[in-house]
């Protein structure tokens, strides 16, 4: 992607979305260090999953494009 179309897709992802990723990415961050954490690896099971329920909602309301998809390579990415 551009880096235009990355600053786009930032305005257009809703604030609550885009704080759920923002968790995901300090939870998954944590864990690189501490592989054995898992409450942590649990906590980031139910936050991932809160946003793809979000996301759902927002594709389904027509807020994000119809094809926009949480990826957890790209999150970090996205937060920039």
């Amino acid at each position: 992607m551009t880096l235009i179309k990355e600053h786009a897709l930032e305005r257009q992802v809703p604030e609550d979305l885009r704080n759920m990723i923002a968790k995901a990415v300090r939870i998954r961050r944590h864990l690189e260090e501490n592989k054995k954490d898992f409450v942590s690896k649990r906590g980031l099971q139910l936050v991932e999953s809160k946003i793809h329920r979000l996301s759902k909602y927002y594709r389904r309301k027509h807020v994000l494009p119809s094809d926009w998809k949480y990826s957890p390579d790209q999150a970090a990415v996205l937060l920039r």
